[in-house]
């Protein structure tokens, strides 16, 4: 009976762990939209075109 009952506890960890990167990706998203809606749209561009130039992505 201990054993299925520590089965279920490690298990119960490991998906709350699985579940960290998905709720992180999430939070990180929403901060994104978030930020670039308040963002005037010369500092959208600006960082945008950098972005493109730093991957070496032709631009112009």
């Amino acid at each position: 009976m201990t054993s299925k009952a520590k089965t279920i506890a490690q298990t119960q960890t490991r998906t709350d762990l699985a579940l960290l990167p998905v709720a992180f990706s999430i939070l990180a998203g929403i901060m994104l939209l978030f930020a670039s809606g308040y963002a005037q749209a010369s500092v959208l561009h600006d960082a945008a075109h950098d972005q493109r130039h730093a991957m070496a992505f032709p631009c112009h």
